[in-house]
């Protein structure tokens, strides 16, 4: 649990996500270990919601119509910023 969240990829923010989990599971961890554990894995969390969440933006668009319904499109490339 040593490396730089914002340095860890999905995957690798997700394997030490479910490690942590596993670890938690056993109740064998100190209440300081495990507090801090948690803390890390609420920030790895985040990390992973904040990877989805691009990688969503990125393939998709939602658009609003005139009638206001709202739809979701694949993004366009040649459009994109």
């Amino acid at each position: 649990m040593t490396a730089d969240i914002a340095e860890l990829s999905f995957e690798d923010a997700m394997r030490e996500l479910e490690s942590i989990v596993r670890d938690l599971e056993t109740g064998k961890a100190k209440l300081d270990d495990a507090i801090k554990a948690y803390e890390r894995g609420a920030l790895v969390k985040r990390h992973c919601q904040a990877h989805l969440a691009r990688a969503t933006a990125k393939v998709e668009q939602i658009t609003v119509g005139s009638d206001g319904t709202i739809s979701v499109a694949p993004l366009d490339p040649e459009k994109s910023p």
